[in-house]
């Protein structure tokens, strides 16, 4: 049987375990991870560890930091390139990698990133423009003739720059709304600067599979994320604005957000425009189609994040301070994997079925067929029916500790009150000495067909290690690991997955 036909099950057909970790939290040279040695390093001790999956955050072109602000759907992220490899394919002088770099740290900081790496991944791609008999030079032209998406991306990103990085709706309206003559001279008096764009882009694509390569090698899959919205400022509104609810300006009428919640009182003005889900269906959901190959094409299974807004979405009126005169609207259901298994087959989907979940969103996880979410912080201090509890995990699940969006497990146990520490350590029936391990235990224990490890909590490390606070704004994302994973974690985990039937 075809691989990718026994792909959609074996997330709750075989038990297995792997590491939450983006990418941007490895070690690396240049002041954040990249997809070079240290990525490769990182898959060796997943595989010694007897991890077989690999899960990381979106990986496309971020504009503050957020992975989850991205100003393309479709691409990926070119900070994410490992520079050391385009000086080995002759692209970079060593001289580029020798002048004084980004520094060291436990947090990244990301403008220090750009200034250092965005001239050098334009010297490189301003190189390979320059050189078509270069090994990378036909797989760049094929990548520019058959990645249709790739060509808005390149003509957003250099209109932006000349724009001064305005956002689109601010810039001429002839631009703006996409006239042809104003594309045309674009693309004329841009040339260059777009080719060059085009291939940063496909450094990020090339370098990507070729590490997953290296993953597939060593028995190591990658598990993706797909934000369910797309950022305003992006390519993806720019280039289909009918597809979403905007006025004749390209204002939103309104946007997204959730309800008051585990993580904030006035609950969560995300801000990005909500989807015409009706005019989306007209043609089969064409574009979510697209979005979705296109992801599928960097991981092998993917989560849907924010899966409750295809039951129903919270729609925040335009202008609002906060989410909490939002109100909920039905949101595409059935219909739309429904759609997505006629033109695609059944899809190797994950669905984040966590926050304000009710009937209807259990009801369509469960009819479309899809893998969820059970996270331990979320299990303790209340009654024995809490589905995050172990003895509720059902097979068709992914357990966590908790998440990106979650303290790391040793924060989490510091702030814990008596009444969830108590209930710890008689349901787990552990000291509370290492947290961390305590929960890392109970879920390759869990009946879950798959265990995942948020990388903070296989070393231990406290709420300064949090990736994301949804509650909050600032010194998100900025996590990176100050060395290398050591042998003894891979060592620990490994027994368990042997214990546990996890290899």
């Amino acid at each position: 049987m075809d691989p990718a036909t026994e792909r959609p099950s074996s997330l709750v057909t075989r038990r297995r375990a792997g590491v939450l970790l983006h990418p941007t939290s490895l070690p690396g040279p240049h002041g954040m991870g990249d997809l070079g040695a240290g990525a490769r390093r990182f898959v060796d001790w997943l595989a010694a560890a007897g991890g077989k999956l690999w899960q990381v955050l979106p990986l496309g072109p971020t504009g503050n930091n957020c992975p989850y602000v991205c100003w393309s759907a479709f691409a990926g992220n070119p900070l994410l390139v490992d520079l050391a490899g385009l000086a080995d394919q002759g692209l970079l002088d060593a001289a580029d990698l020798q002048a004084p770099s980004v520094p060291a740290g436990p947090f990244i900081d990301y403008d220090a990133v750009r200034a250092w790496k965005e001239p050098r991944l334009a010297k490189a791609a301003a190189r390979l423009c320059a050189s078509p008999e270069h090994p990378l030079a036909a797989p760049f032209r094929a990548f520019r003739d058959h990645e249709s998406w790739a060509h808005d991306a390149a003509l957003f990103a250099v209109a932006k720059r000349r724009h001064g990085g305005q956002a689109y709706w601010e810039w001429e309206r002839p631009l703006r709304d996409r006239d042809r003559d104003a594309l045309a001279a674009l693309e004329q008096g841009a040339a260059d600067e777009i080719a060059e764009v085009l291939a940063t882009l496909f450094f990020f694509e090339h370098q990507w599979q070729a590490l997953r390569a290296y993953g597939r090698a060593r028995g190591v899959e990658v598990v993706g994320d797909l934000p369910i919205y797309v950022d305003r400022d992006s390519v993806d509104v720019w280039a289909h604005p009918g597809l979403f609810f905007l006025d004749d300006e390209g204002t939103p009428t309104a946007v997204s957000g959730v309800p008051p919640d585990y993580f904030s009182e006035l609950g969560q003005l995300w801000g990005n425009p909500l989807y015409r889900w009706q005019k989306m269906a007209e043609n089969d959901f064409l574009w979510w189609r697209g979005r979705l190959a296109r992801v599928l094409a960097q991981a092998d299974y993917v989560r849907i994040d924010h899966f409750r807004g295809l039951a129903a979405y919270w729609e925040v009126p335009a202008g609002a301070p906060d989410a909490r005169t939002g109100k909920w609207v039905d949101g595409p259901g059935l219909a739309f994997f429904r759609a997505l298994e006629r033109h695609m087959g059944k899809l190797p989907l994950i669905a984040e079925d966590l926050g304000i979940i009710d009937d209807a969103v259990i009801a369509l996880r469960e009819a479309a067929g899809l893998p969820g979410m059970r996270v331990l912080q979320f299990g303790f201090g209340g009654g024995a029916d809490n589905p995050h509890l172990p003895h509720n995990h059902t097979r068709d699940g992914v357990a966590y500790p908790g998440t990106h969006d979650n303290d790391t497990a040793v924060g989490w146990w510091r702030a814990a009150d008596a009444t969830v520490k108590r209930h710890v350590q008689r349901y787990l029936r552990a000291s509370g000495h290492e947290p961390h391990w305590d929960l890392i235990h109970a879920c390759y224990a869990s009946v879950a067909a798959t265990a995942m490890i948020p990388m903070q909590d296989v070393l231990g490390l406290g709420p300064e290690a949090r990736m994301n606070n949804p509650a909050t704004r600032d010194a998100n994302w900025r996590f990176r690991l100050e060395g290398e994973p050591r042998a003894e974690h891979a060592r620990r985990l490994r027994e368990l997955a042997e214990m546990y039937g996890r290899i």
